[in-house]
């Protein structure tokens, strides 16, 4: 799965990944996209358990994006913008987005905007990545599958600013 999320990565190119993935403890690069593994994860102000809890996530699937990390500690950003340090522990392989903006968005047979509608998906909602091709993203959610554009869903364009 962790192979899902650095496609999804818009990464400078390849001599760059290499480089980058080179330099992290996990070999994998950063910044990249993953997902929380439990409903409650503490979000640390340092990386180690000696560290104050900032707060507490409590949405299992929330995606979030790596933007440093240490053998043990992933510093994450989140959706709404906040930076925290979580164990590498609660970190699933799994690549998940959620929807962005305040309507409903559509979900399409086909990665086309004039493609059959075939559900709509909650503002805020979380989804699986199955993949991304040309803009278009492919999602699933609760048994449901269809494409929808990169811009409508956090979690697969270019690097958020964290606070």
């Amino acid at each position: 799965m962790i192979a899902l999320a650095l496609t999804a990565l818009t990464i400078p190119g390849p001599a760059a990944a290499a480089r980058d993935a080179a330099d992290t403890p996990s070999g994998f690069p950063v910044p990249r996209y993953l997902s929380l593994k439990f409903d409650k994860v503490n979000a640390r102000a340092g990386p180690g358990d000696d560290h104050r809890v900032l707060w507490v996530y409590r949405v299992r699937g929330l995606p979030v994006q790596i933007i440093a990390e240490t053998r043990e500690w992933r510093r994450i950003c989140d959706p709404e913008g906040g930076t925290a340090w979580v164990h590498r522990r609660v970190i699933d392989g799994k690549q998940t987005v959620m929807t962005l903006g305040e309507t409903p968005v559509a979900l399409r047979r086909r990665p086309r905007a004039e493609a059959k509608i075939t559900a709509y998906v909650h503002p805020r909602a979380i989804a699986a990545l199955d993949k991304c091709d040309k803009g278009w993203c492919r999602l699933s959610l609760e048994g449901v599958r269809g494409w929808t554009p990169e811009s409508t869903l956090w979690g697969v364009a270019e690097p958020l600013q964290c606070r």
